[in-house]
């Protein structure tokens, strides 16, 4: 989940626009493109991480039309989709979240025929699979809630369709970060994060759905048991997950639960944590420090989340093709390209990677050393010419999925004994 740091206006009414002209039609000749002149503004609702500036800013440049950033919390995304889907326009989305929109009805299914790279994107999300072979799914596997039967659907598609619930944005494999410089020996299990070694050392995320998956694949790696599926436990396997991590927080393993981003970057910076879980551009921020950090790939595999746009049922007409040309414009290239240099990965990799400096593209997807340094959209210098990216290539990284982020049926349950261990 990315860092972007930039004020965002919350929005609490729907705005009129002016719509001026008649509507031009793509080379593409796909979908009908919406005149600058027309004045189209769209409400674009996600977390503040997932709206970035320069998107915003490429897009206006390239069709005149204006993104206004709708910045929540990642649970209040999904209350505003169930609760109040006439006051956005566009929907940036966790594909967990979808089991808790879909059945309200107010998302459309995205009709494929008007997305001129819908065949593109990666097989990953479509059929679960990364050059060709299955990778894990645990979870809220984006296969699994990838389609509707119909735009109107209330359920899932067990099988693809013309209609899509959401078009992927970002996604990544997340794994355990470490400071190589302090632990000084290989690191290469999930079970490291409660070795005794880092008493008082070791961090886990306090975000419930997310830590408790870190949590599960700690005690899968120390033998303690093996879950039917991480993603949906039952009440029993929840009390052993959360039972192991106070037992470890009561014998002083951690140094702190973190929530938020910055956090965790300071947290491994300042060397007071060796070994946490952690997102990957967070690794990124400590590096710019000049700070050794390594997003350490483990044997067990890593756990996967993944974002999306998606569509609500009030939007119409015009404001329809506004978020169609959004949504083309972003599986075309630029914004995909610029993803990937923050360490990302994108819904339609051909597109990015004609964006993209051939040593770029070595390096973030194939796995290469890098023959220059590698830098960040904005100049930092992220990695020097020699390094290859932790994890490797694309194939090997989103490859070695072990489970998804996901809701779980008893996620109240979850939650209630989640905050059992943070009290303890």
């Amino acid at each position: 989940m990315k860092e972007v740091k930039q004020a965002v206006e919350s929005v609490t009414a729907e705005r009129r626009t002016v719509l001026k002209g008649t509507a031009a039609i793509l080379a593409s000749g796909i979908f009908p493109a919406v005149h600058a002149q027309e004045k189209i503004v769209l409400r674009y609702l996600g977390t503040a991480v997932n709206q970035d500036k320069k998107i915003a800013e490429e897009f206006k440049k390239a069709t005149g039309i204006e993104i206004q950033y709708v910045a929540v919390t990642t649970d209040d995304v999904t209350k505003r989709a169930v609760t109040a889907p006439n006051s956005f326009d566009l929907i940036d989305t966790e594909y967990f979240s979808l089991k808790k929109i879909v059945p309200t009805g107010n998302l459309l299914g995205i009709d494929t025929k008007r997305i001129k790279n819908a065949d593109k994107i990666t097989s990953l999300f479509t059929k679960g699979e990364v050059a060709g072979k299955k990778v894990g799914d645990q979870g809220t596997a984006p296969k699994k809630v990838m389609y509707l039967e119909k735009p109107d659907s209330k359920t899932f598609s067990a099988t693809p369709t013309q209609y899509m619930t959401l078009i992927p944005t970002v996604y990544n494999a997340d794994t355990l970060g470490i400071r190589p410089d302090l632990i000084k020996r290989p690191i290469n299990s999930w079970a490291e994060l409660l070795n005794p070694e880092f008493k008082g050392k070791a961090a886990i995320l306090n975000i419930p759905s997310i830590g408790i998956m870190d949590a599960a694949m700690v005690v899968e790696a120390k033998g303690i048991y093996k879950y039917p599926d991480k993603g949906n436990m039952t009440k029993a396997e929840i009390d052993l997950t959360i039972k192991t991590l106070i037992e470890a927080k009561k014998a002083g393993q951690f140094r702190a639960l973190w929530k938020d981003f910055n956090e965790s970057v300071n947290l491994m910076a300042s060397g007071e944590v060796v070994i946490q879980s952690m997102w990957s551009p967070a690794v990124t921020a400590v590096r710019t420090k000049g700070i050794a950090c390594t997003f350490q790939p483990l044997k067990e595999g890593y756990r996967a989340w993944a974002a999306g746009f998606g569509v609500p049922k009030s939007v119409t007409g015009k404001k329809a093709d506004g978020v169609y040309e959004f949504i083309n414009w972003f599986l075309d290239g630029w914004a995909g390209a610029y993803l990937n240099r923050q360490g990302y990965y994108s819904a339609v990799l051909e597109t990015a990677k004609s964006k993209m400096e051939a040593y770029e593209w070595d390096y973030w997807m194939g796995g290469k050393a890098a023959t220059k340094d590698i830098k960040s959209p904005n100049g930092d210098l992220l990695a020097k010419a020699g390094s290859v990216r932790d994890g490797g290539s694309y194939e090997t990284r989103m490859g070695g999925i072990a489970c998804w982020n996901a809701v779980m049926d008893e996620n109240e349950y979850m939650v209630k004994k989640w905050n059992e261990f943070v009290a303890a």
